[in-house]
């Protein structure tokens, strides 16, 4: 065990937001599956630091929880209103998350039409079918060449619906070279966009998700029924709008309104009204 402490972190918001869906908090510790180790992480709300029970280095968790970012200046730059300016204060410390480009490439798929436990528990089904045990319990998130020989048949084991022939193709795709997940990183944030999205099940929301969460593209602003509702409340009377508001044109309102973070402030807004209970 090591203490990990960086200012401007709240685990619990971190890992709570929605962002991410292989961690749960039991007896005390936040317990996840990450890079093949189960992760036990307990946050000091005195101190801010964080113990940490796990074989992976210090770098590791610091690359992850994206230390590297100056939240400071981001949030000062996204902080354009009342609203923002509020969510910020409330839940200060809260990362996005710099997760594996493939296994957030399924999450969302997943995540398709479905709640968070929903989509956590398929997710661990998929792992418990697909991938290695690594305790009692924990099981490793598959690769593609675990999935590319499964059948519609296999997935229905998995309780997917719908969505496990997705992950198939993706897997095959992945695999046989038709997607390689690296040179979307090079790509700028409309071509990355475009090529998620010639995927079966990955629209503009999705697409922007795995971008904002997995590939460095702190411009998407991912779109959902949830965050229209909070800028059709909030924003909607923006002269923006001219009296329409559609998701794509949120989105475009996100990079605009809020600037080459806006993917940070969609994460603080949706958070905060998730935690009032009004999404």
């Amino acid at each position: 065990m090591y203490t990990l402490f960086r200012e401007n972190f709240n685990l619990e918001y971190t890992l709570d937001c929605g962002q991410v869906f292989r961690w749960d908090y039991i007896d005390g510790w936040w317990t996840g599956v990450v890079n093949g180790d189960v992760v036990r992480l307990q946050q000091d709300p005195k101190s801010g630091e964080v113990l940490v029970d796990s074989g992976l280095p210090e770098s590791f968790f610091e690359n992850y929880f994206r230390f590297d970012d100056d939240l400071d200046t981001i949030l000062q730059e996204v902080n354009k209103d009342e609203f923002m300016d509020e969510a910020i204060r409330k839940y200060r410390g809260l990362r996005l998350i710099r997760q594996d480009p493939w296994e957030c490439l399924i999450s969302y798929i997943l995540a398709t039409a479905w709640s968070i436990p929903n989509i956590k528990r398929g997710i661990s089904m998929l792992c418990k079918n697909y991938g290695e045990e690594i305790e009692e319990g924990y099981y490793s998130f598959p690769d593609p060449a675990s999935l590319i020989h499964a059948c519609d048949e296999d997935m229905r084991a998995c309780k997917l619906g719908f969505r496990g022939g997705r992950v198939i193709k993706a897997a095959r795709h992945v695999e046989e070279g038709n997607l390689v997940l690296d040179d979307i990183f090079k790509m700028d944030y409309d071509a990355a966009k475009q090529r998620l999205m010639f995927l079966e099940g990955i629209g503009e929301k999705v697409a922007d998700c795995i971008l904002l969460f997995a590939f460095e593209k702190m411009e998407a602003f991912p779109v959902d029924t949830h965050v229209e509702k909070v800028v059709r409340t909030i924003y909607g009377n923006q002269d923006y709008f001219n009296g329409v508001v559609t998701k794509s044109k949120i989105g475009n309102w996100g990079r605009m309104y809020f600037g080459r973070y806006c993917g940070y402030a969609q994460q603080y807004f949706f958070y905060q009204k998730r935690q009032e209970g009004l999404l």
